[in-house]
């Protein structure tokens, strides 16, 4: 079976973006990435008709989480109203017949306890209701980021083994965070599944910035400082669909959908 391939599109009308790009997976938001509003769906109809329109398609959908949600902040005022914004959109991304839910690992400040950040996120695992996979996804910057470093991966699968439900968490492997966050790529699958045991999807991204920089900018396959057939190889041995988060709309990652298939 051939590997599923797509993007992060406008979520207006993912199944025209989905055709525009020749995608057969498609990203959304619901709502404002930079707000802690609810999520809204904005599809013609409402979340039945899109989960319909996606189903009919042979589309599998995926929604990305606020980037404001950090779960693991010691401060109430930003921790509380992130678990209740990621509930909400776990249960908006099941209406609408996502397969998944990615969230950002989130951060502490720099003189906060870790261990305290990591047991947040078992606090939060353990009262959210799942009823799409939730998919953590690695972060590029912050030497107190939850999910930068491999140690700080593997402290935080720790923590959330500890929780009602923490084996159902999946994990989502950016490649352009993994290179700007300072792990090499060539060893990136063997290591992740080492700790996770699982990678349920991939961001393959470019990096616009060099090695381990803590830059979370995307570019185009083979405009950025990562190598063509190593990005290529986190791909094909993550064996996991694949989300194309590149600049240039339906050209630019029609572009990037084609040329990884050509290599995979």
């Amino acid at each position: 079976m051939a590997l599923s391939i797509g993007a992060h599109v406008e979520q207006e009308d993912p199944v025209a973006e989905a055709v525009a790009r020749g995608a057969s997976l498609v990203q959304i938001f619901l709502g404002d990435p930079q707000s802690y509003k609810g999520p809204v769906v904005r599809f013609e109809g409402g979340a039945q008709a899109l989960r319909s329109a996606v189903a009919d398609a042979g589309i599998d959908l995926y929604v990305h989480a606020p980037y404001p949600i950090n779960v693991a902040s010691f401060n109430n005022r930003i921790r509380i109203p992130g678990r209740k914004l990621l509930q909400q959109h776990l249960t908006a991304a099941a209406e609408v017949g996502a397969k998944g839910v990615i969230v950002h690992g989130g951060h502490i400040g720099v003189d906060e306890d870790s261990a305290k950040g990591f047991d947040n996120w078992r606090k939060c695992i353990d009262g959210l209701d799942m009823p799409v996979p939730l998919l953590i996804e690695n972060t590029a910057g912050g030497d107190n980021a939850m999910a930068r470093r491999l140690e700080a991966i593997a402290r935080l699968w720790d923590a959330i083994g500890e929780a009602e439900g923490g084996d159902t968490v999946g994990f989502c492997l950016d490649t352009c965070h993994a290179h700007a966050g300072g792990i090499e790529l060539a060893s990136v699958v063997e290591k992740i599944r080492g700790i996770t045991g699982r990678i349920d999807l991939v961001h393959a991204n470019d990096s616009r910035d060099a090695f381990d920089s803590g830059a979370d900018r995307h570019a185009n396959f083979g405009s950025g400082e990562i190598d063509g057939e190593e990005l290529a190889e986190v791909v094909r041995a993550a064996d996991a669909p694949v989300v194309c988060e590149t600049p240039g709309g339906a050209e630019g990652q029609g572009a990037d959908i084609a040329w990884l298939r050509e290599r995979v």
